[in-house]
């Protein structure tokens, strides 16, 4: 959800009864995420009833890694994501303030590493989630990981709706992650021409490539054209410092990932409208319940 999801998107989500998830990285600067934070929790608790939690997202591999960290610390969070490196620096500060840890993972390798630095849920990047992805089937993947860990397990990857959802739950996860759908609601962040391709494409427009960021990134076909590349000859040996420089940063050589080469995940193929949030979480809630009917 990067350059996707800010205060308009969480806070609807959150109102609805759903985790809403965000990069602290989103915020320009850290003391923009401190006054995210504010904004956030006011909007949240002048509701009636409880809303669910709010859900930074810390990317360990940044460079304002220590500052976000402390930030969130002094706003007292009560969930965070760690993800794109080990949750090790994290646990400790975020532990003593009562935060639940859930680390983003990849391979069995990530796991024993995630549950040795004591993270207290694990969220599984399958293959064909949107963004930097994953590569592992997700009926293995999560049976493999259920035989290691009994703590909180969230599949990522391919949710595309309420029977997902079901699917998930019966598989053996706790939760499920959704980024795809979300970015084409009008509370999103993105651009009404990034919403409108996520409507017209399907997973067949999917390009999973190392190109744009140094690491395995699910891209849509379109966007990568329109910014005058050739899906079928991109570098994939580019290392991530390099992509960085060309395509990220303050001043890059080319067009700027995220924000001008999109990404998706396979569930785009579930994306038929644009919509709202908390019309988006109602209708899922609605298809998941019917599947015990």
């Amino acid at each position: 959800m990067s350059h996707v999801s800010g205060i308009g998107l969480v806070t609807t989500v959150c109102r609805s009864g759903a985790i809403g998830s965000f990069p602290t990285t989103n915020a320009r600067s850290v003391e923009e995420l401190d006054r995210w934070l504010i904004r956030i929790k006011h909007d949240l608790a002048r509701l009636d009833r409880p809303a669910a939690p709010h859900c930074p997202n810390l990317i360990v591999r940044q460079e304002r890694f220590k500052d976000d960290l402390a930030c969130l610390v002094r706003h007292k969070v009560e969930i965070v994501i760690t993800s794109v490196g080990s949750p090790a620096a994290a646990i400790e500060p975020l532990h003593e303030i009562g935060c639940l840890v859930f680390a983003d993972i990849a391979s069995l390798r990530h796991a024993e590493k995630a549950i040795d630095a004591g993270a207290d849920g694990l969220i599984l990047l399958t293959a064909g989630a949107g963004g930097h992805t994953g590569w592992a089937n997700p009926f293995a993947f999560v049976r493999a990981v259920r035989a290691m860990f009994d703590g909180p397990i969230v599949l990522a990857g391919g949710i595309t709706d309420g029977v997902s959802l079901a699917a998930a739950r019966l598989l053996g996860c706790d939760l499920a992650c959704m980024g795809t759908r979300f970015i084409a609601t009008r509370e999103s962040m993105a651009s009404n021409a990034y919403r409108q391709m996520l409507v017209d494409s399907t997973l067949d427009d999917v390009v999973m490539t190392k190109a744009f960021s140094g690491l395995d990134a699910n891209m849509l076909r379109p966007s990568i054209v329109a910014a005058g590349f050739d899906p079928s000859k991109l570098d994939e040996a580019v290392s991530v410092a390099r992509a960085k420089q060309k395509f990220g940063g303050k001043n890059p050589e080319g067009p700027r990932r995220w924000t001008q080469i999109w990404s998706a995940g396979h569930s785009v193929s579930g994306v038929c409208s644009i919509t709202g949030a908390a019309e988006l979480v109602n209708e899922l809630a609605r298809e998941y319940e019917s599947v015990f009917k």
